[in-house]
């Protein structure tokens, strides 16, 4: 059986850390979402990560939280779990995102470490601790330090793994070596997904089991090829279609996301570049950049993939 499309629990391959569209009036764009939610399934992603830092979530209101992950569940319909960005540097207010994505329908929550006010590590133990024994639903940790200054220590992750509803980690340090350090004071069921698709393959290389990835929102079965020719020993053609992935993952990263990558979908149809404050959209040069690279990806892709069904070039279906 295939690791692709496996519970929550069993989580590998690339999951797209979904962007929140908006209309042109600012609100949310359900339609959009929805279509958008529907594609990434088709095209195999694992699962869907809604309302993290991809998803704009420090603005969106707690109706809006409620209702993209309401959205991604239907969608869904139980053949890729829902994991719910529910992080927040007030515990008080993680809990109360946990509570309302549990309730909303989430498979897992996912839950950054604390901005701004930068706790010890035993407070983030602490904070881990109280969000988690609040829910039923399974936990990620998000481990992002170059947005959150504060970071967890490899010792913290593995008290915290102790803990049976914390099963894993989005380890968005960029550190490649990360699981061999983790995974023996983790264990072999902890969940172990990258941040950095820029070092996917070599995460993977390492232990890892995947990827929540900013890259697949673009070319999702072009990250699920990765993640399928690595899995099934083909390092080479692997690192072949990771060279290609890589590409578009810099020009996604050239500027702080979600703006580049929400530009990237608006030039397919897919969804609206806007952004909300203190987001704006992408400058001129940063836009002809993801032109050209876009343009190159779908030729390359097109190229590999003859006689399937292409992750560049199609429009969305008819509402």
């Amino acid at each position: 059986m295939s690791t692709i499309g496996r519970h929550v629990t069993k989580l590998s391959g690339y999951a797209p850390a979904l962007p929140t569209p908006f209309n042109q009036d600012g609100n949310l764009d359900a339609d959009a979402f929805a279509e958008f939610c529907s594609r990434q399934v088709d095209e195999g992603a694992s699962a869907l990560v809604v309302a993290d830092t991809m998803g704009e979530a420090p603005t969106l209101t707690p109706a809006e939280h409620v209702r993209l992950i309401h959205i991604a569940r239907e969608v869904s319909n139980g053949r890729v779990p829902v994991i719910a960005g529910c992080g927040s540097n007030s515990t008080e207010h993680a809990v109360d995102l946990t509570q309302e994505a549990e309730d909303a329908g989430a498979d897992a929550v996912l839950l950054v470490v604390p901005y701004y006010n930068k706790p010890t590590q035993a407070g983030l133990i602490a904070h881990f601790r109280e969000i988690a024994q609040s829910t039923a639903l399974p936990v990620f940790l998000h481990d992002e330090p170059s947005r959150t200054v504060c970071g967890l220590a490899d010792a913290t992750v593995a008290r915290l793994a102790e803990l049976p509803q914390i099963i894993g980690l989005k380890d968005a340090t960029g550190d490649v070596t990360r699981p061999c350090h983790l995974r023996p004071l983790v264990g072999a069921e902890f969940r172990l997904m990258t941040g950095d698709d820029a070092t996917a393959l070599g995460y993977l290389a390492q232990g890892g089991d995947g990827c929540i990835s900013v890259t697949s929102n673009m070319a999702p079965g072009l990250c699920r090829n990765v993640f399928l020719a690595y899995r099934q020993g083909q390092i080479a053609r692997a690192q072949r279609l990771a060279v290609q992935a890589g590409r578009l993952t810099s020009a996604l990263l050239c500027e702080a996301t979600p703006a580049p990558l929400k530009y990237a979908l608006s030039t397919l149809g897919w969804m609206s570049p806007d952004v909300r404050l203190p987001m704006v959209p992408p400058g001129e040069a940063v836009r002809r950049q993801l032109d050209a690279v876009i343009a190159q990806s779908s030729v390359e892709y097109a190229a590999s993939m003859i006689g399937r069904r292409l992750c560049f070039g199609h429009r969305p279906r008819a509402a």
